[in-house]
């Protein structure tokens, strides 16, 4: 696939992970698994792990500053990420080759670190690092898979058009000037961008088995006394039942499932009225902005450390 001007697009593959900075690595941890129900895979060099299916994991809290560090994303090989690398780099955006030891803490072959133009932090990543052995939950929700990341951008449609021209991003729907709900597979989306004046990670999304593992965690989180931001609700878009609640130092959990699959390369995106009260819950739920994690800003030439991004 190629760009307008003829250079090669960048193939993603997959999401990878979540880096998020936490001052109180325990509480961030104790919520990952006691309520959310994700397996601990131990901690190394003051980065605890988190995992939800085949990956090493998924989630990531870095002792330090509170907030989202990165969010990783994955290329198919060694040559893709090479190729990305000069793509971004002769497309002005400024890049940096992580080291064997950002590698290692992140549990990749390889990656490469790049802001988009509103500020948000991504790594692109070769080789995640997958687990043989089965997941073992901390409590029965029935996760299957990590599913989705939304970040925040003060302007959809010019992050929907900047993805676009340099990934293989393809629009799914618009929820007016709110969401751009964006897909590289057939997954309805497994990144968003939604409407805020800061960078920062919107939300982190989990698939769950059925709809009543999505019922079953509503009545856990209630009498856990966990706020649940939005749901249980079906979103028209994608289909999917939900329910969003927020964790420790602003980190927003969803859980999903039934999320529609578009196959049909004549797919037409769709534009959804925000303001109609059906538009982000068909059910007609009450809904609200879900919190966001701000991003950790720092300069690129700053994630050498492990301490980092």
């Amino acid at each position: 696939m190629k760009t307008e001007k003829g250079s090669m697009m960048i193939e993603l593959t997959d999401i990878a992970y979540v880096r998020s900075g936490t001052a109180d690595a325990k509480e961030a941890v104790r919520f990952a698994t006691e309520i959310v129900g994700m397996e601990y895979q131990g901690a190394d060099d003051g980065v605890h792990y988190l995992r939800a299916d085949h990956r090493h994991h998924c989630l990531a809290f870095v002792e330090g500053e509170s907030g989202v560090l990165s969010s990783g994303l994955c290329v198919a090989d060694s040559d893709a990420l090479t190729r990305a690398e000069a793509h971004l780099e002769l497309s002005g955006i400024r890049t940096v080759r992580g080291t064997p030891e950002e590698a290692r803490s992140r549990r990749v072959r390889e990656f490469v670190s790049f802001d988009d133009p509103w500020g948000n932090r991504f790594d692109l990543v070769v080789d995640q690092f997958s687990d043989a052995n089965a997941v073992q939950f901390s409590r029965r929700a029935g996760i299957v898979e990590f599913g989705h990341l939304c970040v925040d951008a003060p302007d959809v449609r010019a992050a929907y058009e900047w993805w676009s021209t340099h990934f293989n991003i393809k629009i799914s729907d618009w929820i007016g000037e709110w969401a751009a709900l964006m897909r590289f597979d057939p997954v309805h989306h497994k990144l968003a961008v939604f409407k805020g004046s800061q960078p920062g990670l919107c939300h982190i999304n989990f698939q769950v088995e059925s709809i009543d593992d999505v019922m079953r965690s509503w009545n856990f989180l209630l009498e856990k006394g966990v706020e649940i931001e939005q749901g249980p609700g079906r979103h028209p878009q994608s289909t999917a039942i939900f329910i969003y609640f927020k964790g420790p130092e602003g980190l927003t959990y969803e859980y999903s499932y039934g999320v529609r699959l578009i196959e049909d390369d004549d797919w037409v995106p769709r534009y959804f009225d925000p303001e109609h009260p059906k538009s982000i819950d068909m059910w007609g739920g009450a809904t609200q902005r879900v919190q966001t994690q701000p991003q950790v800003r720092r300069p690129l030439e700053a994630a050498t450390s492990l301490q980092d991004a």
